[in-house]
C-alpha cells in the first residue's frame, strides 16, 4: 500500500484582496498530490504577511491574534489527520477538511446532495422547468451513482472531492457505457454544472471543477430541413395506411406552424382563436418555456385540423391532433421518408427547422419568426433557421443586377 504524503501550508491569497486592502488567509492541505483549501476567517494586509514563516511578523494586537488563530488551525488539522488514522479511515485532504468543518461527522456528500437537488428541480416542474428537464437530472444521478461505484469503489464522495478528473471521467463513462452521443453527454453535464454553481452559491464548496473544463457541442450533426418541394411532396403523397396518414399530418402541421412536437401534442380548442378579419390563430404558451407562441394558420394547416374534428381518439384525449409518442413518431417518420423518397433523417424537430428555414427563404423578418416560434431572443431563432441555396442564389442575383446596371 502506498504511503500517504501530508502537508499543510498557510498562505495569503492576494488574488482576493478586499476594498480595504486586505487578503484572506487560507490553509492548503495536501495529501498524496490532492489538495483542498480552508478559509481561516482571517484577513491581513499582504505586506504584513511572511510566507516563509507562514505568519505575520508584526507585534500589534490584531497580528498576534491572527498568528494565534493560524496556530490553532494547524493544531486542529494535525489532530484531524491523527484521528482519521486511528479510526482506520483514509486521511485524505477532503476527509480532513470535512472533519474540521463538521466535527460531528455530518459532512456534505456529493450524490446525497445532488439527489436533494434533483428533488428540488422536480418541485419546479411547471414553474421553472418542464418534466423532461427534471427527468434529465434523475437520469444523470443514475449515471453518476454507477460511475462512482465502478471507478471509486465507493457509494458516495465528499462534495469538495469532485474535480476536473471526475467530470472528464464521467463524460467518457456516459459516452462509452451508455452510448451517449457527445451532445447528449454535454447536455447532462450542464445539469451537473448547474448543481455545482448552486453548491458554490450556498458556500458548500469554494472551487468550481468546471472552471477549466471545456464542453464542446458537436455542430457537424446539423438537422437538415426539408425543401419546399419535399414538403409539398409530403403533403400530397397518398399514404398506404391510416397510421402513416396521421403521422404525415402531425409532421406537416408542425412544419406549417413552427410548433414543437410537444406543443402540437398539447394543442387544445382553447388555443385556437379567430380575429375580426377572419384569420385563424394559435395562441399557446410553449410547454418548454411558457413563452407565448402566436401563429396565424395557413389554409393547409386549417385543413389538417378539420380532418380530426370528429376523430374519436382526439376527442377522448381532449386534443386536436392524433400525436403519438416521440419515439413512435420518429420511427414512423423514417418509414414516411422512404415512401416519399426524401433522403433525409426526418425527426419531430426537423419540422420546426423546416418552418424557420422556409419562412426566411420567403423573406419573413427574423423577429416575426421569433414571435411565431415563441423565442425571446432572435439568436435562438437563427439557430433554427438554416440559410438555403435559394437564399444565396437570390442575393447573388441582386449583386449581379447592381454590377450590370
Amino acid at each position: 500500500m502506498r504511503r500517504t504524503t501530508f502537508s499543510v501550508v498557510f498562505f495569503c491569497k492576494k488574488t482576493k484582496i478586499s476594498k480595504k486592502g486586505k487578503a484572506p488567509v487560507y490553509a492548503r492541505i495536501t495529501t498524496s498530490g490532492l489538495s483542498t483549501e480552508i478559509y481561516t476567517r482571517c484577513q491581513i494586509e499582504p505586506e504584513r504577511w511572511n510566507q516563509r514563516l507562514e505568519r505575520s511578523l508584526y507585534k500589534d494586537e490584531i497580528d498576534l491574534r491572527i498568528n494565534d488563530i493560524i496556530a490553532s488551525y494547524r493544531a486542529n488539522i494535525l489532530a484531524a489527520y491523527d484521528r482519521l488514522i486511528r479510526e482506520g479511515k483514509e486521511p485524505n485532504c477532503f476527509a480532513i477538511k470535512q472533519r474540521l468543518e463538521n466535527p460531528n461527522g455530518n459532512s456534505r456528500m456529493f450524490l446525497a446532495e445532488f439527489s436533494k437537488y434533483c428533488d428540488k428541480r422536480q418541485r419546479e416542474v411547471g414553474v421553472r422547468i418542464t418534466q423532461l428537464t427534471a427527468n434529465k437530472y434523475h437520469r444523470l444521478l443514475r449515471y453518476m451513482t454507477e460511475y462512482t461505484k465502478g471507478q471509486y469503489r465507493k457509494d458516495d464522495l465528499p462534495l469538495d472531492a469532485i474535480d476536473y478528473a471526475y467530470i472528464d471521467g464521467l463524460n467518457t463513462f456516459m459516452q462509452t457505457a451508455h452510448n451517449c452521443r457527445n451532445n447528449g453527454a454535454v447536455n447532462l453535464l450542464c445539469c451537473l454544472k448547474n448543481f455545482i454553481l448552486y453548491a458554490i452559491r450556498n458556500e458548500w464548496i469554494e472551487k468550481n471543477p468546471f472552471r477549466y473544463y471545456k464542453m464542446k457541442v458537436d455542430k457537424t450533426n446539423v438537422k437538415v430541413p426539408l425543401t419546399r418541394e419535399e414538403l409539398d411532396t409530403l403533403l400530397r403523397k397518398p399514404m398506404p395506411n391510416d397510421r402513416l396518414d396521421r403521422i404525415r399530418d402531425v409532421f406537416c402541421f408542425c412544419a406549417l406552424t413552427g410548433l414543437a412536437f410537444t406543443d402540437a401534442d398539447h394543442l387544445r380548442k382553447e388555443h385556437i382563436t379567430t380575429d375580426e378579419e377572419g384569420t385563424v390563430w394559435i395562441h399557446k404558451p410553449r410547454e418548454k418555456t411558457a413563452v407565448m407562441s402566436r401563429v396565424p394558420l395557413l389554409p393547409q394547416a386549417i385543413r389538417i385540423l378539420k380532418r380530426y374534428e370528429s376523430d374519436e381518439t382526439c376527442k377522448s384525449r381532449g386534443k386536436l391532433l392524433p400525436v403519438p409518442s416521440n419515439s413512435k413518431m420518429n420511427a414512423y417518420l423514417k418509414e414516411l421518408a422512404g415512401i416519399c423518397n426524401i433522403p433525409k433523417n426526418l425527426t419531430t424537430h426537423c419540422a420546426r427547422h423546416t418552418f424557420a428555414t422556409l419562412a426566411i427563404e420567403y423573406g419573413m423578418p427574423i423577429d416575426i419568426i421569433a414571435k411565431i416560434l415563441g423565442h425571446t431572443n432572435t439568436n435562438m431563432t437563427r439557430h433554427y433557421a438554416r440559410i438555403s441555396e435559394a437564399n444565396i442564389s437570390r442575393e447573388m442575383r441582386k449583386i449581379g443586377k447592381m454590377l450590370t446596371a
